[in-house]
Order: structure tokens, then sequence, then C-alpha cells
């Protein structure tokens, strides 16, 4: 036979958990709920723009207020609660009502003038253009004697000599 350690306050942590949880059900109120709630996002970073993509089913978009910077998005909303009456018995809504805010970090800077947005089937869709600096720099290399570097979506090229400046360094 194997001996168990006995921990009577676990026990009574246990009991009180069941216990507010019973009057909770009894009360109408479910301690879920009452947390803030957030929208769920998407964040996909494409070569000259962030496209964000936000969850917020039934809320109209007036209800809504979406604030730009250069580094981070806020959108804050509001939930209305549909004024209802039940004749019989007992009504029951698990439906979350009430403002929520959430500011969101962008990886790279963005042009907060150029955003696009778009609200529809309860999905915000922003399109966020990057910076001129942000946008990744390519670097054409040539061994033979030249380096040519273009900024993406830039019709001019930078050529520098990499076989003189070498030889340069090589005589210093």
């Amino acid at each position: 036979m194997a001996l168990v350690h006995w921990q009577p306050f676990q026990e009574i942590t246990a009991l009180r958990r069941q216990m507010d949880r019973m009057f909770d059900e009894i009360a109408g109120f479910n301690r879920e709920l009452k947390i803030n709630w957030m929208p769920a996002i998407e964040m996909k970073d494409s070569e000259e723009s962030i496209i964000l993509r936000a969850e917020i089913p039934g809320i109209d978009a007036k209800d809504l207020d979406v604030q730009v910077a250069r580094d981070a998005v806020t959108i804050t909303g509001e939930t209305h609660q549909e004024q209802q009456t039940e004749d019989r018995g007992f009504w029951h809504s698990e439906f979350r009502y009430g403002k929520f805010q959430r500011t969101i970090p962008l990886p790279v800077a963005v042009e907060n003038e150029r955003v696009e947005a778009s609200y529809k089937d309860g999905i915000l869709t922003l399109t966020l253009p990057k910076v001129a600096e942000a946008i990744n720099r390519v670097v054409h290399i040539n061994l033979t004697g030249d380096t040519k570097e273009a900024i993406a979506g830039s019709d001019t090229a930078h050529t520098v000599d990499v076989s003189s400046e070498m030889q340069d360094k090589d005589n210093n």
C-alpha cells in the first residue's frame, strides 16, 4: 500500500473554487466574460507595406476609432447591448459589451498619411505603406569590379567600383 501525503490547504482551495463556480452559475455571473476583451489580429509584412487585419465582429464602423502613428496602430471601439425584454424566465447572454482598446506595435515605421482601410464582415483591414528607409535595399555585387546598389522600386542605381576601393585599402 502506497502512502499519500495529505495536503489540506490544496483541498480547501479546490473546494472554495468549486463553491465560487456554483454561486457564480446561480447568480448568472461568468468570470471569463469580465476579462477585458481585445480583437484578434493578423499582421503580414509585404515588400512595400504591412497588412494588418483585426477581427471585430458585431461592431458598426461608426463605433470604431483607428489611430495610426509611425510605429503603432491603436484600435478603440464599443459594442452596445440591444435592449430586449423576456417575458418568460431568465434571459442569458455570453456576448461581450462595452469598450475595448488594443495598441499594436509595428515592426517598421509606416507612412501614416497614406494608410488605406476597409471594414467588411467584421474584419478591419489596414494597408500601412512602409517609409522609404524601411523598404529593403538590394545590393548587387559583381566580383569583376563594380557593385550596384538599388532601392526596391527606385529607378536610380548607385555604382561603386569595388576593385579600386580594395586596391586603395591594400596600398594603405
